[in-house]
Parts: C-alpha cells; sequence; structure tokens
C-alpha cells in the first residue's frame, strides 16, 4: 500500500483534462461501449474495472483516437479527438502517454535509448543511438531513469530487465514525452505482487508530482483500491460504478463483476476488452 492514502494528495484544481460525453462504439454488429460519459481532471488517478470484454481498453483506445467513436464526443486536454484530423490526432498523440500490459520496449537497445524514443516527437528526423541524441535529451532521460530508480541500468539491454523493471523503463519513456494524459493498459497484468505494488506506487507518485492525469485498467481490485482517487466500473460496456476509491469497499466494487441484469447480460457480446 502507498504512504499515504490517495485522499491525502487533492487532485490539482478542477480543469478537465478529459470529458467523454455518451461515447458508444461499434465494431460490426458488437457493441462495445454503450452511451458512456466520464469527466476526469488534472493530477487525477483514475482506475477502470470490469471482467473481460467490459469495454476497458476499448474505451482508452477511444481517448486517444486509436478507435474512432461511432457516436457522442471525446475532447482530451482541448482537443475534440472525434472527428480530427490525422494531423490532429498525431500533435494529440505526442502530449499522450500510453504504457502497455507488455511494455513494447525495443529488447536489443539499451535502457537509455528506450527513454530516448520516449522524445522523438521534439525532434525532426529519426535518431540511432543514443549520441545521436542531443545532450540535454540524453540528461532528461537519465533523470528519468533516475526517477524510476533504474539510472544504474541505462547501458543495459532492455531484454536483459525483469518484467517489472522493463514496466518501469516504459513509464520514463512515456515521461520523457511531457504528456498531459497518460494512459495504461493492464501495466501489471503480468507482475508479481510485489512489483505490481512498485509500478502502481510509481504511477502514483508521478501523477501527484507532475500534476499528471492517469487513467489505468486494472483487475486486481486491491490494487485499484489502494491506489486510485476514483474507480470506474463497466459492464457489458455500461459504466456501472463512478465513486472515490476513499470510503469504498471492496464488495461494494465486487458488484461490477456480478451479472445482475440477466436478461441483458444474455445478449450476445464480444470479447473486445
Amino acid at each position: 500500500m502507498p504512504a499515504s492514502r490517495p485522499a491525502d494528495h487533492d487532485v490539482a484544481g478542477d480543469d478537465v483534462v478529459i470529458a467523454a460525453h455518451n461515447v458508444t462504439k461499434r465494431f460490426g454488429n458488437t457493441l462495445a461501449l454503450d452511451d458512456v460519459s466520464l469527466e476526469v481532471r488534472r493530477s487525477e488517478l483514475l482506475v477502470l474495472l470490469g471482467l473481460s470484454g467490459s469495454g476497458k481498453s476499448t474505451l482508452l483506445r477511444c481517448l486517444n483516437g486509436l478507435h474512432p467513436v461511432t457516436s457522442g464526443t471525446v475532447e482530451v486536454d482541448g482537443t475534440r479527438v472525434d472527428g480530427a484530423s490525422k494531423a490532429q490526432l498525431r500533435a494529440l498523440r505526442r502530449n499522450v502517454g500510453f504504457v502497455f500490459q507488455h511494455f513494447n520496449l525495443v529488447g536489443r537497445l539499451s535502457c537509455l535509448e528506450n527513454v530516448l524514443i520516449g522524445g522523438l516527437g521534439q525532434l525532426t528526423f529519426p535518431r540511432y543511438g543514443a549520441l545521436t541524441y542531443p545532450k540535454r535529451m540524453r540528461t532528461e532521460a537519465l533523470a528519468h531513469l533516475d526517477r524510476v530508480g533504474l539510472a544504474d541500468f541505462a547501458e543495459r539491454r532492455a531484454d536483459t530487465l525483469s518484467g517489472g523493471q522493463q514496466q518501469r523503463v516504459a513509464i520514463a519513456r512515456t515521461l520523457m514525452q511531457a504528456p498531459a494524459l497518460l494512459l495504461a493498459d493492464e501495466p501489471v497484468a503480468s507482475l508479481d505482487p510485489e512489483n505490481a505494488g512498485l509500478v502502481m506506487d510509481l504511477l502514483f507518485r508521478v501523477c501527484i508530482e507532475e500534476k499528471l492525469t492517469v487513467v489505468c485498467t486494472l483487475h486486481q481490485v486491491d490494487l485499484a483500491l489502494g491506489w486510485a482517487h476514483r474507480l470506474v466500473g463497466l459492464r457489458n460496456g455500461r459504466k456501472v460504478l463512478d465513486r472515490p476509491a476513499v470510503g469504498l469497499t471492496r464488495d461494494e466494487v465486487m458488484g461490477i463483476y456480478q451479472r445482475v441484469d440477466p436478461a441483458v447480460d444474455s445478449a450476445p457480446r464480444s470479447a473486445v476488452t
């Protein structure tokens, strides 16, 4: 558990970073999101919970335009995502970090160069090798590795690290973007409990210290209760819970996973997550 509860750290102001209203997403005949509305403020750590197939990952990808919405509106950091041009989406994604379950590091490259890749949006052409990046960027990348406790591993190949270490490098790479929003899709699913706690604590500290908005999908209810400011539950593409984590019991959260409407739940759904 974190040293202090999220309730001890207020979100930084009332400015809204994410405003999604009445979002519906269909993949053919499959309804993945059903009229979901959500607002997330700056420096808020929000966790999405739900069964596989509930729409968590689909919602994340709608927020940065990887999945265009079927209907509804999505605004992220002042940019309307639905209907945005390709150039507008590229600009938005430079301001939105994404942490994946499987890290997506380049294994043969050093940890330092993997972090530097996060800053490519600042440059006009690709670079090959850490020394081809400007010195200021190398200094910044080392600082991010130090932030995640891996400064001594800067020259190590990424594929020689443990899973927990690789995920921390992936977070350092995302911080190199200097994003306003960080999306994390099951970032601890492949980690043991100790490393899962370290990664969630890191995301929480980044959220507070950098005033960075974090939206994270999880399956682990206890981790969500321990680190999130707020929990949102999805079931069959619908929002069924939206409450602050403080004061919320585990039993109340587990209600997300109960099939309380057999008539609806028996309708055909796909395994879109």
